[in-house]
């Protein structure tokens, strides 16, 4: 079954916000106050031995460390660019390849990659309010990640917001639901509140909004009707329908998280 669920993406905010603070453009506490919407508190543990030994934080089962030592570790590594991972099944664009860190990135759908670092960064809900970033040590050599213009990124989810609407009024399972703008909208607003650092490009802040309205669509798309359940051959068509859009979303936040990681690099 294709999973379109929508879920948050800390690692979106977590990747640019690393990046600001790695170029100098953002305060430490900025970082952590921006992590703060996506949960009460932030603990962070190495994955394995290998990840202890090259970045110093705590092995699972021991106390656990804070985001500002995995700041440190990140500080002492060599420099370069964060890379946002965002993978479903099917699609497993930005993974360094098999090992650790892939495996959990594809379990919980996202994660950070440091790439010149040797670093990779997943996180989980693991209490209620508690959100914990376990880190990874990723050998290299890693591959160049896929660059997609964030122009191009933008006008495919326009081109699949419009393909899908069209679809699914032809398999007849886009029906009209009384109160599903009032899902949106109530979707959006339950969404944690993203703060991004001065400079964030303009374009790659409209993506990202973008992204979150296409996700709370697909949400709303994959919901029936009450007393209206479809059948298991139309559930199916829905799904895969809306597979591209889903796709769409993953590659324009990728996209828009790029742009701004780019903004924040050295000249």
């Amino acid at each position: 079954m294709i999973n379109l669920a929508p879920v948050p993406r800390p690692s979106a905010t977590f990747a640019v916000w690393s990046s600001a603070w790695l170029a100098g453009s953002a305060a430490p506490d900025d970082v952590l106050d921006a992590l703060v919407p996506w949960a009460d508190a932030h603990d962070v543990v190495a994955a394995d031995e290998p990840s202890a030994a090259a970045t110093d934080l705590p092995l699972p089962g021991a106390p656990v460390s804070s985001l500002t030592f995995l700041f440190a570790a990140l500080r002492r590594a060599p420099r370069g660019p964060a890379r946002l991972v965002l993978t479903a099944p099917g699609d497993v664009r930005g993974l360094p390849g098999p090992g650790p860190f892939g495996t959990a990135v594809i379990t919980a759908g996202e994660g950070v990659l440091f790439a010149e670092a040797g670093v990779g960064v997943v996180p989980s809900t693991v209490a209620d309010g508690v959100l914990r970033w376990t880190v990874f040590a990723v050998p290299g050599p890693v591959a160049p990640a896929e660059y997609v213009p964030i122009g191009e990124a933008e006008a495919e989810l326009r081109s699949q917001v419009r393909q899908s609407t069209s679809l699914l009024t032809e398999l007849g399972v886009a029906r009209h639901r009384p109160g599903v703008r009032e899902e949106i909208a109530a979707a959006l607003r339950a969404r944690p509140a993203s703060h991004w650092p001065g400079g964030m490009p303009g374009r790659a802040l409209r993506v990202l909004q973008q992204a979150d309205e296409v996700e709370a669509i697909l949400a709303a798309a994959l919901v029936d009707e009450p007393g209206g359940a479809l059948s298991a051959s139309a559930a199916t068509a829905r799904r895969e329908a809306l597979r591209p859009l889903d796709t769409a979303v993953r590659i324009a936040r990728r996209a828009a998280v790029a742009e701004a990681v780019r903004t924040y690099a050295p000249a």
